[in-house]
């Protein structure tokens, strides 16, 4: 399958190592594929090395259980100068039911970096099609949400005592 150069797809067998102690897939192990296939859908995009900056919305909709395929669906949904949002979203197959569910979705903000790590511009996404404008769109309001969330924290803890915790973290 040609995917576009924003977009893309992994398919990975959930093996016995992957399990925690209910004996579902551990939430670990997925959110290490999860940033494997944002750097690689990143770094595909931008053709370079690309870190992770912040990883928003994880929401575990059902467990993933031993001996599932699951796949991850990626996309690039927004450009800044250095940065991008990628879209994940994650579906779960029982091999021998062949049921199908979304069992996860999140986003990840990865930023294109040269090899002493600093900041590269990126090819600015243009979305065509409705779903692409449509994720485009939303990736703009996460953003302002971000920003908007990043000010109240800094408000937060600047108005917090010295060594009084504002969140007791």
């Amino acid at each position: 399958m040609n995917l576009p150069a924003h977009q893309m797809t992994m398919t990975v067998l959930m093996t016995p190592d992957m399990a925690n102690f209910a004996g579902n897939v551990h939430g670990g192990a997925i959110l290490k594929l999860l940033d494997q296939v944002a750097y690689a859908c990143g770094a595909r995009y931008a053709g370079c090395y690309v870190v992770t900056l912040s990883v928003d919305q994880v929401m575990f909709r059902q467990p993933i259980h031993v001996g599932e395929l699951v796949t991850f669906l990626a996309s690039v949904n927004y450009t800044g100068n250095s940065s991008m949002e990628i879209g994940i979203k994650v579906i779960a197959e029982d091999i021998r039911t062949q049921v199908v569910r979304h069992a996860n979705s999140c986003f990840f903000t990865m930023v294109a970096v040269d090899e002493e790590r600093h900041p590269v511009s990126v090819p600015p996404l243009r979305p065509f099609s409705p779903d692409e404008k449509r994720r485009y769109d939303a990736a703009v309001v996460r953003k302002e949400l971000r920003r908007e969330l990043e000010l109240r924290y800094v408000a937060l803890h600047a108005t917090t005592a010295p060594g009084e915790a504002a969140d007791k973290a």
